[in-house]
């Protein structure tokens, strides 16, 4: 039991990092002229913080996800990349 819930757990970090590069690859491909296509994409979450305020601390809220076709690429790579492994 313990092997399959550490297998979920790679599992997840891998695609996290397939996201995270493949995003930051999408933003540099931005730049390129035949490139432009791997950074459209589109953004979700809040756009406005959500504050709470209890006069002794204050606590903002916010969440924005930005995927894009260099992200998708990443995490198709990162769960094949696990197959693998």
């Amino acid at each position: 039991m313990a092997t399959r819930d550490k297998n979920i757990w790679i599992l997840i970090v891998f695609i996290l990092a397939g996201l995270v590069i493949g995003g930051l690859l999408g933003e540099l491909a931005a730049k390129v002229d035949f490139l432009w296509w791997l950074s459209y994409g589109q953004s979700f979450g809040l756009t406005d913080p959500l504050a709470l305020d209890l006069n002794i601390i204050k606590i903002t809220f916010a969440l924005q996800l930005r995927i894009n076709i260099a992200s998708i690429i990443g995490m198709a790579i990162a769960i094949f990349i696990y197959r693998k492994v």
